[in-house]
């Protein structure tokens, strides 16, 4: 039997390592990575990692090391077939019964083929709009998902400290080749050809046409031609150019996601390609009308090509240039390198970038916009909804995962129908988030409107799980009425039997839900609530503003400095050769000037200097430290004060303490984050192993602090 390398890839990538090895030895994680007692000898002290973005294992005890299909020989005693059809049942990924399912095809000797142009009676975009009607297409899919890989290099950082951390050199240059499965199971594939639109062949000036007739093509490597020659169009059709330079694209993007243009017209990639029709038609890049005439499947619409794990071409997404023509976007079809189902469009982009933090948007251009704006880890999936597998893949590369949807109907419904499916992988250790942009926006036009670090702090300030099921039941159920009270509890308990069995968060759900349907709620609780009801568009900046004016007293202790104190931050030990490279500064905690935000700062100075001198009244006390603020600041706050006290009082709320924590909190997070991509694209080992590792304990502090709160409720 012969299995496609490809397929082998595939199965590979898409597998979940950690639970197959995990079956056998504990793991825990470290930093980007996991480790343990080897299972393949005996040891006392870790020495086994495995890396899931790259979704491979080392020991550097005994120095075995290989991937998902190579433990489960090697490990589990499978043959080679076993453990790919293991693999396979549990990735979804189907192994090809035949070799034909295959990268290779025949190539054949060019035929002439008549010009086909639309009548002369038709405008261009007439004829693209009924260039899909049901009598000339079928089966038109705008469907897609993921195949997930990594090309990274493994963190320095390690939860459990650094100084049994292993070289990484060893590690990182460990190949794991797929040819030592055998070359019995390996399908060999012959050298490709230059791009057709550079070859004089293809002007029509000179050669011999059937020149590589007999030698059979290659899939990935067509693709790649093809993925050449529309990004090359740009450069002869401005217009389609023009409709990428109106979105904000700049030249160094373009480069990077290869964006192209197919032209209009009927059989342009068979003039280009007149070898290689059977592989366009593999591709499903060719398709044939009922009249059993060729036409190209896109034609007049800007192209986004879908890469795989390793970067390779395997697929196209066309967006009509037109917004009158139907369907706006059109995917190219599954093919034997193309596996919609698994695959996620900017993944592989990202994972160059190093993204640690991870989004899914609904839009190719949300990714791009995403990306061009220096925020990495934006996926999209390609119509469909994203799956398990997926979810799972991207929660163990960050176990916080963020999804940002429309907010009209059919954005909350596809968001519903996410939550839905990532509850059964949804570990305690695990968190979903929910970003809604207001006003109708998306990342695109958010990040157009208001820049980059707004956006930032909007995915920051996303809504956990908890809050969205309640927010989007309560909008379905009239809570005024103890019935739909109990309809809505019915259903979030049907919800949490979905997750994980053992999980502390159905109880923690369940618990939170009912307080909110009545039972009594913290002060905490209700500041936040009456925060986010009175303006939901503020900054976590401007909410925090508001709530210092409101109890200033709070700044007697410095926030920041408590905040570092309770994480234990201060009490990081960090190897000798760490000290000694790493400048003086770079151990102290964040103070307000740190999160270079002028407005902030300007409020927290003046409290301090005003401290001794308030008046009893908050009211008062607010007014008069307004009257020494910066004009600027001054003018900002006071439009919002007046409504935010009396919204505060009417709810009778005397104590913001937690609230002014959780802001802090935010902008400590975000301003870490800050810090780790300067140093990504600054490279300074030594202060991003430390910024890592701060980072780390922050976040898993944040995460501790959260359930206890929800822990502390009255339970049902």
């Amino acid at each position: 039997m012969s299995i496609p390398n490809h397929i082998l890839e595939q199965l590979n990538s898409q597998a979940d390592l950690i639970s197959i090895i995990g079956r056998h030895t504990t793991l825990k994680r470290a930093g980007s990575e996991y480790k343990g007692c080897c299972p393949f000898h005996g040891e006392r002290s870790p020495s086994f990692y495995v890396n899931p973005q790259k979704n491979i294992y080392h020991c550097f005890g005994c120095n075995v090391g290989g991937n998902a299909i190579s433990f489960l020989r090697d490990y589990e005693s499978l043959t080679f077939i076993e453990a790919v059809n293991e693999l396979s049942k549990q990735t979804g990924i189907e192994v090809p019964k035949d070799e034909q399912r295959n990268v290779s095809y025949q190539r054949r000797a060019s035929k002439p083929i008549p010009p086909s142009v639309p009548s002369p009676t038709v405008d261009r975009h007439s004829a693209a709009q009924t260039a899909h009607t049901p009598s000339v297409v079928s089966n038109l899919s705008n469907q897609g998902a993921s195949q997930l890989g990594y090309n990274d290099q493994p963190a320095y950082d390690d939860s459990n400290g650094y100084d049994d951390y292993p070289p990484l050199d060893p590690y990182d240059s460990t190949p794991y080749p797929i040819d030592t499965y055998g070359a019995e199971y390996q399908n060999d594939t012959e050298n490709g050809y230059p791009p057709a639109w550079l070859t004089e062949t293809a002007m029509g000036l000179s050669g011999d046409s059937s020149s590589h007739a007999e030698q059979d093509g290659n899939l990935y490597e067509l693709l790649n031609q093809i993925q050449q020659f529309y990004q090359h169009n740009l450069t002869t059709h401005p217009h389609a150019k023009h409709y990428f330079m109106t979105r904000g694209i700049t030249q160094e993007t373009f480069e990077t996601f290869g964006l192209g243009y197919a032209p209009f017209g009927w059989q342009h990639l068979e003039h280009q390609f007149p070898q290689d029709i059977e592989g366009l038609k593999a591709l499903g890049l060719v398709r044939q009308s009922e009249s059993g005439r060729d036409y190209d499947l896109l034609r007049d619409r800007v192209i986004f090509p879908i890469r795989d794990n390793q970067g390779r071409t395997i697929g196209f997404g066309g967006r009509a240039l037109d917004d009158d023509v139907k369907p706006k976007y059109i995917n190219s079809s599954d093919s034997p390198v193309f596996h919609k189902q698994h695959v996620l469009y900017g993944y592989y982009e990202s994972r160059q970038q190093r993204a640690e933090h991870w989004l899914v948007v609904e839009g190719y251009m949300d990714v791009i916009a995403l990306y061009q704006a220096g925020i990495y880890g934006a996926v999209a999936s390609m119509g469909t909804a994203i799956n398990e597998s997926q979810i799972s893949r991207l929660l163990t590369l960050n176990p916080t995962l963020t999804l940002s949807f429309d907010g009209d109907s059919a954005g909350q419904k596809a968001a519903w129908r996410t939550l839905e499916v990532a509850l059964p992988v949804l570990a305690d250790d695990k968190e979903l988030r929910f970003l809604t942009l207001a006003n109708g926006h998306d990342p695109d036009t958010f990040i157009k409107a208001n820049g980059s670090e707004a956006m930032r702090e909007q995915i920051a300030n996303a809504k956990p799980l908890s809050q969205y099921i309640f927010a989007y039941l309560s909008e379905r159920y009239d809570l005024a009425l103890a019935e739909g009270k109990a309809k809505l509890m019915s259903q979030v308990r049907s919800l949490t039997t979905a997750l994980p069995k053992g999980s502390s968060f159905r109880y923690l759900l369940n618990n939170d839900i009912y307080q909110k349907l009545g039972g009594k709620r913290s002060q905490n609780v209700e500041a936040k609530d009456a925060l986010l009801d009175f303006d939901g568009d503020m900054t976590i900046s401007q909410q925090l503003q508001l709530c210092f004016l409101f109890q200033p007293r709070v700044l007697q202790e410095d926030t920041i400095e408590s905040i570092w104190q309770k994480a234990g931050i201060n009490r990081l030990d960090f190897p000798a050769h760490i000290k000694q490279k790493a400048p003086l500064d770079a151990f102290r905690p964040l103070a307000w000037e740190d999160l270079q935000d002028t407005a902030l700062l300007d409020v927290v100075n003046t409290i301090k200097r005003c401290l001794f001198y308030l008046p009893t009244d908050a009211n008062a006390a607010a007014h008069f430290i307004m009257s020494n603020l910066q004009p600027i600041t001054q003018e900002t706050l006071s439009r919002s004060w007046g409504a935010f006290y009396k919204t505060l009082t009417t709810r009778n709320i005397l104590s913001v303490d937690e609230l002014i924590e959780n802001l802090v909190m935010q902008l400590l997070k975000l301003n870490m984050q800050r810090k780790m991509q300067d140093l990504i694209k600054n490279p300074d080992h030594v202060r991003l192993a430390i910024v890592r590792k701060q980072t780390q304990l922050l976040n898993d502090w944040m995460r501790a602090q959260q359930a206890e709160q929800s822990a502390s409720m009255i339970s049902v």
